[in-house]
Parts: structure tokens; sequence; C-alpha cells
């Protein structure tokens, strides 16, 4: 694959953050039942993205990888529709709660919201890859919480063993929803811990998405020569809630939040394509009108979409006889 074209990734990018705080705004107003906000972690998402192959590669991914999907063809309807939990609702016809994305027909498989348990899937799609001979590379997310369960262990010790064509991505907000990552953990760094499964780790700035890029693509270059898993650590931060539910002034300062937005890698990377002449004001109020015009579509066509009916309630539940 050749090199990303950085306006796409920031238009990924804007995209991701604008949509967010639009589907934030809804659950605020009382017209969606559950948010998960993803803004921090665009660079992230969008930089790793561009290093797969979506017409061959699979996407277990992080609840706050909105940029991925967008990446692998989903589309701002398919997201308000799954936040409405509409009868099109690509993700489980609106049967999961939000942000369990999972497009079958996108290669995108569901996480679990008992984190970790995907990454455990993830490993099984990799060996399955393997043992059909398919040159495709799963990549999948969680965050420094779950890194401290047994399912990342089991599944990282599991591919390492057999070099399965799988990449583990942990995106490091310095938070298990309220639990900060020194009383997680003695290292400095998830990524460390890469070297006793006989891995490659590595640690990237998540304001970065270029960075994250290079190291996504040298991870996946790995895996589909053959040489195994790697696990790449993002450094991250989340400038909302962990969920709609949470109130995140119980376990850190409004002065910490402030401070980590003046790494806004939203902010940054459009700083970064301005001083080299790729980007102007001009084009970004062109590029943010369009956006408002792509939400509002989909939030009519999702408000005035079909509710699923209560016949197909067990519907994908039960094996059909």
């Amino acid at each position: 694959m050749g090199q990303p074209d950085p306006l796409e990734i920031y238009r990924v990018m804007l995209l991701t953050r604008m949509a967010d705080e639009r589907l934030w705004q809804l659950n605020r107003q009382g017209r969606a039942h559950f948010a998960v906000p993803c803004a921090g972690h665009e660079g992230a998402a969008a930089g790793y993205a561009f290093a797969l192959d979506p017409s061959r590669d699979y996407l277990v991914p992080h609840y706050r990888d909105m940029a991925a999907l967008y990446r692998f063809g989903v589309t701002t309807r398919d997201i308000f529709c799954h936040l409405f939990a509409r009868a099109n609702d690509p993700m489980s016809g609106g049967r999961q709660m939000y942000a369990h994305w999972g497009d079958a027909r996108r290669r995108i498989l569901s996480l679990s919201s008992p984190q970790p348990n995907h990454v455990t899937h993830a490993v099984g799609i990799a060996l399955a890859c393997k043992i059909r001979h398919e040159n495709a590379v799963t990549w999948t997310g969680f965050g420094d919480g779950s890194s401290s369960k047994g399912d990342v262990h089991e599944s990282m010790n599991f591919a390492a063993v057999h070099k399965l064509p799988v990449v583990f991505c942990c995106e490091n907000n310095g938070y298990a929803i309220s639990v900060p990552v020194e009383k997680q953990m003695a290292i400095k760094n998830v990524a460390d811990r890469a070297a006793g499964y006989g891995m490659p780790g590595m640690v990237v700035d998540g304001s970065d998405p270029l960075a994250v890029y290079e190291a996504a693509r040298t991870a996946v270059e790995c895996a589909r020569s053959g040489g195994g898993p790697s696990l790449v650590e993002i450094k991250v931060y989340r400038y909302l809630p962990h969920t709609s539910n949470d109130d995140d002034r119980r376990y850190r300062t409004r002065e910490e939040v402030e401070q980590a937005r003046l790494r806004d890698p939203v902010a940054l990377f459009r700083r970064d394509l301005c001083e080299q002449g790729l980007w102007d004001d001009v084009r970004e109020a062109a590029l943010r009108e369009e956006i408002k015009l792509e939400l509002e579509d989909a939030l009519g066509y999702a408000e005035n979409s079909p509710s699923p009916s209560a016949a197909e309630a067990f519907t994908h539940i039960y094996a059909d006889r």
C-alpha cells in the first residue's frame, strides 16, 4: 500500500469529531439513550486504519474507533441508525447498545461489552486466516484497563506461539473508566509486556496520526509476511466522560483535561497541514459545512427509519431448525 493522503486522514478525523459531538448532544437532549465519546482517540483510529486494507483485513475495534469504521466503509447513516437502534442498523439490527460496532459486510467483528473478550475472537479470526492461507491481517483494539485482564494475556501468548497474523492495539488513555493507570500496573508502558510474549512492542503518540500510521504499517507488514503478532500501544487522552453514564469530575480535575486538550489530535494535525500549505481556513470552513449537511442527513434518515419489529426479537438468538 502507498502512503495515505493526509487530507483524507484529516477528513476522517474531523468527521469523527463532529459526529461524536452531535451524538453527545443528542444524548444530553434525551434523544439518544447512550453515548460513548471518542474525542481524543481520532488520531489513533484514523492512523492505524489507513495501514490496513479494508478489502481483505479484519477489524475487531475498540469502542472509540469510529474513525476506523469510516475508513472501512461504515457511513454516518449507519452510525446514527445504530445510535437509535433502528431495524436497519447494520451493526445488530437494533439489538446491541451503542458503540458495539460490528458489520460482517465490511469485515468488522462486534466488540464485547465485558471487555476484552473480543480480543480472543480476533485471535480466532487470525488463526482461521492462517489455516485457510488467506493473506489477511486482523487488527484488534482494547484499552489500558482491558490490558490488565487475562483475556489479553492468553490471546497474545497464543498468537505469539502460533505466529498468527494479528496486531494487538492498546489505546491507553490513562484511565480504566475511573482507575488511573498507575493503580493498574507497575510498568510505564503496556507495550513493555510484548517482550514477555516474544513479539515486537512499540509505543506511539496518538496525537500524531502519521506516527500512528507508521507504527501500524510496520506491525501490519510483519503480520502479513508471516512474522507473527505485534503489540502497538497508542498513548491518547479522552476529553469527555467514559460514557454518558459516567461523571469524570469525580476522578480527574478540569485542569488536567484542559491541559490534555493542548495535544488535541484534530487541532494539531490541522495546524501541521496548514504549515505545509496543504490546508487553509477557507477549505476548513467548506469541509465543516459539508460535514454538517452529512450529519443532518444521517440524523433525519435515522429518526425516520423503522424500529425493529417484535416479531424479530428472537432472530439470530437461537439456531433455525
